[in-house]
């Protein structure tokens, strides 16, 4: 049985390794130009983005119905894999399971012809069975040892993986990716935020949870659709969410606020010149950080108390021209109080604050 959890544990491990998430081609447009225009447009694979599509730093493409870049196999989770990945988080806590049990019966077995009970104390003997003198597995105090560091690895990843598990089942009843989950719950304050009185429908939920699960495990391993084009529900548009995404992408712009760069910044992970606590409140996160140098300008759209995040602008880049994006400390910039090409405050400054 344990050979049996092996071989399909390691089986749909190098599935979804190999196999890999399926990407857009290069150079890809939509079959009709005009919706050209509810797309986003992808300067390093030179193609548009097709829906449920985005573009991963690590594999520097983009990925079909991407989830997320996973470095245990070390490729990311998308159309084609999903099924192996999440087969593979159910079998490894199962596996795991069953190890847990036999190290927990051996150990009880082996401590019950071993330990003696005295009036005052209990007493352990690992080298000798008290009542069996001639047990079936020798079984010495190294080998205890193992099989309970053993046995903490078993549940430690039983409670680890099981948890992965349960939150991508989450994703997949609902027809969603963990990116999609954080589009949507982006698109609901956008509307709160604004007031427009507008509702958001994810399209790709098809109301039946059986239904979203086929989407993603089929009979031949084979994932429905062919990547690109994805069935929608009733009352939305083939191109729903890439337009709320143009959408949170313009609102993006709007909020963020022009910074200009007061010191140097290597771009170093845990900066130990700037400040104790910049140090040790790092952002735990793989996204990048950007090396600054004084008078770098950067639109930051978000931040902690600490660090902010993003866009380095270049001043050879024409305009939309390319920018660097990532984390770098908060005291090494200062807030430009008018933008340099309108000379009007920048947009979203009261609302970023």
């Amino acid at each position: 049985m344990l050979l049996n959890w092996t071989v399909m544990i390691l089986y749909n491990y190098f599935s979804a390794m190999f196999v890999g998430p399926g990407y857009v081609p290069l150079g890809w447009t939509p079959e009709k130009s005009q919706d050209c225009m509810y797309l986003q447009y992808c300067k390093v694979c030179q193609s548009y983005k097709a829906p449920r599509s985005h573009h991963c730093r690590k594999c520097n493409r983009c990925v079909m119905k991407m989830d997320h870049h996973c470095p245990w196999i070390n490729n990311c989770c998308g159309y084609q894999n999903h099924a192996s990945f999440t087969l593979f988080l159910l079998l490894a806590p199962l596996g795991c399971i069953h190890a847990s049990f036999i190290f927990i019966m051996t150990m009880y077995t082996q401590l019950y012809n071993r330990i003696s009970f005295g009036w005052s104390s209990v007493k352990i003997d690992m080298s000798a069975a008290k009542r069996d003198p001639r047990p079936i597995i020798p079984f010495g105090l190294s080998a205890f040892a193992a099989s309970l560091f053993a046995l903490g690895l078993a549940l430690g990843t039983t409670i680890a993986v099981g948890m992965l598990f349960i939150i991508q089942m989450k994703v997949i009843l609902t027809n969603k990716t963990s990116i999609e989950s954080w589009i949507e719950e982006k698109a609901k304050d956008r509307i709160q935020y604004y007031q427009t009185g507008e509702t958001f429908i994810f399209p790709y939920d098809m109301g039946s949870k059986w239904k979203n699960f086929r989407q993603v495990f089929t009979w031949s391993g084979i994932p429905e659709g062919d990547g690109l084009d994805w069935p929608v529900r009733d009352g939305c548009h083939q191109y729903s969410l890439t337009i709320e995404q143009l959408k949170q992408k313009a609102d993006k712009r709007v909020r963020s606020v022009r910074y200009r760069a007061i010191e140097d910044y290597s771009g170093v992970c845990c900066p130990v010149t700037k400040g104790i606590k910049t140090f040790f409140t790092t952002p735990c996160t793989e996204e990048p950080r950007i090396a600054l140098c004084k008078g770098d300008l950067i639109l930051a759209t978000r931040g902690l108390k600490h660090w902010m995040y993003g866009e380095k602008i270049l001043i050879s880049a024409a305009d939309g021209g390319i920018r660097e994006r990532g984390w770098f400390p908060r005291n090494c910039v200062e807030k430009c109080q008018y933008d340099s090409e309108t000379d009007q405050p920048v947009d979203g400054e009261k609302k970023s604050k």
